[in-house]
């Protein structure tokens, strides 16, 4: 199984991101970078690489991603980001289970995580509306969840999801839609990067 792995904070400052976004506390140096001028392929590269960033996904499932969108009713940009928020490792995050993506992804992966009483470990797969997502019944007192819930008790969870932090379960309400998503991300650079 591939995996990106390499420093975060550089690469949130090439790509222009809080390291908030990926729910890492730490802040970027403050050091001056001479940028060029970039060409219209140049932005939406950095945008594609941005938002594979953002949800740890590697090129071929991205591109994966875009198809089903560009296929599913609506605006394809839209659609990809509503694609990529629905993989379970980005609703445990978001959800307040994982500090980051990628603790919530280690979380999904060692079997902590059931999907309608099912167990699940596969990461990109895909919650639906009504859909409850839980920490397993046995796993459900470990102090490791009582300490990531600390720190992510102020995170807001989004609207399209229901949390029930008590029992560490949650509900997928509804379909997220582009403005309970937040990031600083313009996707239509990424549909004219992909229609080329």
């Amino acid at each position: 199984m591939a995996r990106e792995i390499g420093p975060v904070l550089k690469r949130c400052r090439y790509l222009g991101i809080e390291p908030a976004v990926l729910g890492v506390s730490k802040k970027p140096s403050k050091r001056k970078r001479v940028m060029r001028k970039s060409s219209e392929y140049g932005l939406q590269l950095k945008e594609k690489q941005k938002v594979k960033f953002i949800y740890g996904v590697l090129e071929k499932q991205f591109r994966t991603y875009y198809k089903r969108a560009e296929n599913m009713k609506g605006i394809a940009g839209e659609n990809l980001l509503m694609l990529l928020e629905l993989r379970l490792d980005n609703a445990v995050y978001r959800l307040g289970y994982g500090r980051t993506r990628k603790e919530a992804r280690q979380i999904v992966r060692h079997n902590l995580i059931v999907v309608n009483g099912k167990k699940v470990n596969i990461p990109s797969y895909q919650v639906k509306v009504g859909d409850i997502i839980e920490v397993k019944e046995s796993k459900k007192d470990l102090q490791r969840f009582k300490d990531v819930l600390d720190i992510t008790s102020s995170r807001i969870v989004p609207q399209w999801l229901i949390a029930d932090q008590d029992n560490l379960k949650g509900t997928v309400n509804s379909l997220p839609t582009r403005e309970q998503i937040e990031y600083p991300v313009n996707e239509t650079l990424i549909v004219e990067l992909y229609s080329k």
